[in-house]
């Protein structure tokens, strides 16, 4: 197959993957949602393949590493901290688990891409606790 048709093929199914994780945050009315993910994961996928492909001989770890850290200030914006507890730690999560997800796309990684993704959106379906109780209000 050709090379860029393949990694086209990589950049997509990182969106795809991106935009199912985010439409559950969309539904859910989160701050960080479809768009936010698709981004994201693309974004990390694309990455990726750059390291991959564009530069032969260098170490694409390096890249890798830039992503995670990158990434690790994004969720770090989501995250507020309130009077008596914290919000925005679960969205935090799911967009350092996209990344991931995304540059698992872009490195051809595909069956771990896919499984990692419906991991990640039965969690974010699970119940959650918000941390106070509704009688304290």
């Amino acid at each position: 197959m050709n090379t860029e048709l393949l990694m086209a093929l990589r950049f997509l199914l990182a969106a795809a993957l991106g935009a199912a994780i985010g439409y559950q945050r969309e539904k859910s009315h989160k701050p960080a949602g479809l768009r936010t993910h698709i981004l994201i994961s693309a974004g990390a996928a694309l990455f990726t393949l750059i390291s991959n492909y564009a530069f032969p001989g260098s170490d694409p770890s390096r890249i890798a590493a830039g992503v995670v850290t990158g990434i690790g200030f994004i969720g770090a914006g989501t995250i507020l901290h309130r009077t008596r507890f914290v919000e925005g730690l679960t969205t935090a999560a799911s967009i350092w688990a996209v990344a991931a997800i995304g540059m698992a796309a872009g490195a051809g990684m595909y069956i771990i891409s896919v499984v990692a993704t419906v991991v990640v959106f039965l969690v974010l379906l699970l119940p959650h606790s918000d941390g106070h109780d509704e009688k304290q209000k």
